[in-house]
């Protein structure tokens, strides 16, 4: 398959698939699923690209879209690269001075917004920018304000425009290149100031070149997308969808994502391991719930499941008769139930943003959910390696993609080389210099690459953490090993130029709720709860289980409960649910000291 243009794509699509629908989404009345056909879907988005021509917008101008995940954002993102303009993705979690940022440093002169919290920012942000000229509101139910230079979607797209921009909108088409600017994505900013990363028709191009060769899906699949689109890692899949004749529905609300997964039954779905990390102690929860029967037929499957899926259909190895017949019979009475969970039709599902712990993906793969693992970031237009179909190593992220190269230099970085990396970071010259070294792009990550090609990521460069008597610690080694508890529901290590290791840890509050009534303890509100002594005590016991295998100076020494989680509103995590430690470091300083004082 040769590279091709993503507008080439859609319109190709259009002509290909013209009885069947493209995208869905879910209608707020009816909370019945609407399709929009291929047709429709290019239409729609020609009467985009036509309007914003009408309203003036010239190629390679800057153009933002500051929403939640919706149908219209990717037609907006779409018609806005068709005219050889860049989309500007915004987190909608941005807070009003992120965004201006973005508005200022990217010159925005049109801005799609989602819901009334963006628009109202927008509007705040409008009345003294001398870059943001219009604001497009994607849903209806927006209360504009009287805004002299605010419009709904439908209006703007639904507009009649002279012949004029027909013929210029035509133009475009016939004119565009992949080497084309096609989009500045700001990163989350979890080290510092965020930086626009530049990605051009030609990265998006290779990227799904390379996607097409190594996964196998086609216009009977069915993907849910519900990670922000303004994340390279769901648009660049959601693309990948669009050029496969995938069937993508947009889920809007996170929250009701374990229902939307039983309506919509999705054999694709893109993932982060927190996903999986909650679910895997959800189930584990469950089995000690059980009966003893229960248990040991959960446990006979499982061990089934995993000799099955993990010992010899993940090596290409021949199944023995016998073990297919067991495994039939695990699977009807216990494996299948397990992925009833993601709706029972999973085909696989990518993995990425962070690390997932060995033990976790195996224990996923056992009972026949095939997680992909993978890596990548925005500079490299999300995917750097994969988890083939077979061969894989659960410890690793899989094998560089076709084009891709990989190698490990100095302080065991990844560097990467490829059609996929980046063009530089927008207006900023010395920090693209600090990334590239000889061609290759310095990653900031660490890891290695194993005798079978296998690359595994060991830690974040930036996060490794150097105690006062000179150990390094690596942070995110230590959160994983503990954020595989059912009492534990976000870990934030600290330690870097301190004696020794802490934490700020947030529990599950269902399963310390259900602790202190099994255990008759009393008490008012969460706060109260978690500063009792025999909460205290637990996780105490918990931690020090979890950290059987670290060496004593890696150890948490010390930690502080919570009363409420991380989150991405708060700004102390980002839109794939990382955290962002400066930000914790420096919101939770006094509760870090006092771990400190002796």
């Amino acid at each position: 398959m040769n590279s091709i243009h993503l507008i080439d794509i859609v319109k190709n699509n259009a002509k290909q698939f013209t009885s069947k629908d493209a995208i869905f989404y879910k209608d707020d009345t009816s909370k019945k699923w609407i399709g929009i056909s291929w047709i429709n879907f290019h239409q729609q988005i020609q009467n985009v690209s036509k309007a914003l021509i009408n309203f003036g917008v010239n190629k390679h101008d800057n153009i933002g879209i500051f929403a939640q995940n919706m149908a219209e954002w990717i037609i907006a993102d779409v018609a806005i690269m068709g005219i050889r303009a860049v989309t500007v993705p915004i987190y909608a979690t941005n807070s009003k001075n992120e965004t201006e940022y973005i508005i200022n440093d990217a010159e925005i002169s049109v801005l799609f917004v989602g819901d009334q919290e963006e628009f109202n920012k927008a509007d705040e942000i409008s009345k003294n920018n001398k870059f943001l000229k219009l604001i497009i509101a994607l849903t209806p139910n927006v209360d504009l304000k009287n805004h002299s230079n605010a419009i709904y979607f439908t209006d703007f797209m639904n507009a009649e425009c002279p012949k004029s921009t027909e013929i210029e909108l035509e133009k475009r088409h016939i004119e565009h290149e992949l080497n084309d600017l096609a989009s500045i994505i700001y990163t989350s900013g979890t080290t510092g100031e965020p930086k626009g990363v530049m990605l051009d028709h030609n990265n998006f191009a290779a990227s799904l070149k390379a996607h097409q060769e190594i996964l196998n899906v086609d216009e009977n699949d069915v993907s849910l997308s519900f990670l922000p689109l303004s994340h390279i890692y769901e648009r660049s899949w959601v693309f990948f969808c669009i050029q496969s004749g995938v069937q993508v529905y947009f889920n809007q609300n996170p929250k009701e994502i374990a229902e939307v997964l039983k309506e919509v039954k999705p054999t694709l779905m893109c993932t982060v391991p927190r996903i999986f990390e909650k679910i895997f102690t959800a189930i584990q929860d469950k089995r000690k719930e059980a009966s003893p029967i229960k248990m040991k037929l959960a446990s006979w499957a499982l061990g089934i499941g995993n000799a099955y899926n993990n010992k010899y259909k993940r090596i290409a190895k021949k199944v023995p008769i016998m073990l297919t017949l067991k495994h039939k019979i695990a699977d009807k009475l216990v494996l299948s139930k397990l992925r009833d969970v993601f709706g029972g039709n999973i085909k696989f599902m990518p993995c990425g943003g962070a690390p997932l712990a060995a033990d976790m993906v195996s224990f996923f793969h056992s009972f026949g959910l095939n997680i992909k693992c993978g890596y990548g970031l925005t500079e490299t237009t999300a995917t750097v390696s994969l988890f083939g179909d077979t061969h894989f190593e659960f410890n690793s992220a899989g094998k560089a993609i076709t084009g891709t190269q990989i190698k490990i230099g100095p302080n065991n970085e990844i560097l990467v080389k490829g059609p996929g990396v980046m063009r530089g970071y927008y207006k900023k010259d010395t920090a693209t210099a600090e990334v590239f070294k000889d061609g290759w792009f310095c990653t900031g990550d660490a890891g290695r690459i194993d005798e079978n090609g296998n690359l595994i990521i060991t830690d974040r460069i930036k996060d490794l953490m150097k105690t006062s008597g000179g150990k390094y610690i690596a942070p995110q080694k230590l959160e994983m090993a503990l954020a595989g508890d059912s009492f534990i529901e976000q870990i934030a290590v600290i330690g870097d130029q301190q004696k020794y290791v802490t934490a700020l840890a947030v529990p599950s509050f269902e399963n310390i709720k259900k602790y202190a009534l099994e255990h008759k303890i009393s008490f008012k509100d969460i706060e109260e709860l978690i500063n009792h002594n025999q909460i205290k005590d637990l996780f105490e016991k918990r931690f020090e289980e979890l950290q059987k295998e670290f060496s004593k100076f890696e150890k948490i020494k010390k930690f502080t409960l919570l009363p409420k989680e991380f989150s991405i509103e708060a700004g102390e995590i980002t839109a794939t649910l990382k955290l962002k430690r400066k930000v914790i470091q420096k919101k939770y300083k006094k509760l870090i000291d006092k771990m400190y004082k002796d």
